[in-house]
């Protein structure tokens, strides 16, 4: 197996809404904010769904890199019920080899609410569920040991029993890579994650954002020098500005699709790492695996949610 991602095993429920909104319901725009069952169900009472979808951040890479023809698989935590079984039998219509058993769980499986503003930028409500309660029993080792490479989400890292499967997975990979996912997530766990970047991932995706938080850092100068010293493959991308892959002194650059009709930036990250780990995978040097990242995040934006039809 080419590739196998261990992620949060979320439905995402899509919603068109009003900068209002927002600012109504103490919203960060452009960022994740975790919340318990009770204000996730306040929050949707308000509000007209357009889609659902089985999602997921490395989820959605791990789709995209089937659809590019690569056999591919993952690991995330469902309950057995309805949204479970639909999350289940979504992956499956993607070919993509689902090693996890659902059974009863005390939480709901995972939700997050998806929030489109007019500027097409994304706002996330994520309600974990059974999804954050991944443990080291969860994972399968077998299929860990059998894929090239292993894909994590800083999502899901957390301590207590999300740590233990992140570790048992990591000391049994043959290479690793992780998407450090959302500031939220850097600010939280930032000494870990430093760890991490520094010790056991060999490439690590990040946003502009996330990287300089996780660095303490201003400028993508500062960033890039940062980067050199720690001698691992570091992809960086950064919106309009396009995307910098860094892997000690060697630092290639790769510009961002021109005239996109853009509908949402939802999943964006996740194709683009998607599209960069193909090319990676297949034997594509830095330029041509960028360049790979960006038209899958570019066809991503132009679409709503976060799968390419």
């Amino acid at each position: 197996m080419k590739i196998l991602g261990i992620g949060n095993a979320i439905v995402d429920v899509i919603c068109k809404v009003n900068e209002d909104y927002l600012k109504k319901n103490s919203l960060t725009k452009s960022t994740m904010k975790l919340v318990d069952e009770e204000e996730f169900k306040k929050l949707l009472l308000s509000l007209k769904i357009e889609e659902t979808i089985s999602g997921g951040s490395v989820a959605n890479s791990i789709v995209g890199l089937s659809q590019l023809g690569n056999e591919v698989g993952f690991i995330g935590k469902i309950n057995d019920d309805d949204l479970g079984t639909k999350y289940e039998e979504g992956l499956k219509k993607e070919n993509v080899k689902y090693f996890y058993e659902k059974k009863k769980e005390a939480a709901p499986t995972g939700t997050c609410l998806i929030l489109i503003t007019p500027d097409s930028e994304r706002t996330m409500v994520t309600f974990l569920g059974t999804a954050g309660k991944i443990n080291d029993k969860d994972i399968d080792i077998g299929a860990v040991k059998k894929s090239e490479i292993l894909f994590l989400e800083g999502y899901l890292w957390d301590e207590g029993e999300p740590k233990k499967a992140f570790d048992i997975a990591i000391n049994n990979s043959n290479k690793v890579a992780m998407s450090l996912s959302d500031l939220f997530c850097v600010e939280r766990h930032k000494s870990h994650f430093l760890d991490l970047v520094r010790n056991k991932i060999d490439i690590t995706f990040a946003n502009e954002q996330e990287i300089m938080s996780l660095l303490d850092v201003k400028k993508i100068e500062e960033v890039v020098e940062h980067c050199k010293k720690f001698n691992k493959l570091i992809v960086v991308t950064r919106g309009k500005k396009g995307a910098i892959a860094v892997k000690g002194n060697e630092v290639v650059e790769c510009e961002s699709k021109k005239n996109l009709k853009i509908l949402d930036l939802t999943g964006a990250g996740d194709l683009f790492a998607g599209g960069f780990l193909h090319g990676h995978i297949n034997g594509r040097d830095l330029q041509e695996s960028l360049e790979k990242g960006s038209v899958m995040a570019s066809k991503i934006i132009q679409i709503i949610g976060a799968r390419i039809k």
